[in-house]
């Protein structure tokens, strides 16, 4: 079985070693054919505190690490310019 990965944006940083990413979906609508934008929110871990809201990371599924918590921190993409 193959591990899952996503590319989102770190929308909230609030928690200790838990940021929340937002990973977009795009596809067209089934009948109407308009492209529809679907937000999933993952609750990431992130041992160092490294990220910040804003930058945009990879993630990939792990074992269950909390109630809600499934997914950690591959990389750290791009980071949000702090000027």
């Amino acid at each position: 079985m193959a591990v899952k990965e996503r590319v989102g944006l770190v929308v909230s940083d609030k928690m200790q070693k838990t940021v929340v990413v937002a990973v977009e979906n795009r596809a067209p609508h089934p009948k109407y054919g308009k492209i529809v934008v679907k937000t999933q929110r993952y609750k990431v871990h992130d041992e160092e505190n490294n990220c910040k809201v804003g930058d945009r990371v990879r993630i990939r599924e792990t074992r269950p690490l909390s109630k809600t918590k499934r997914w950690q921190i591959t990389e750290i993409l791009n980071t949000k310019s702090t000027t």
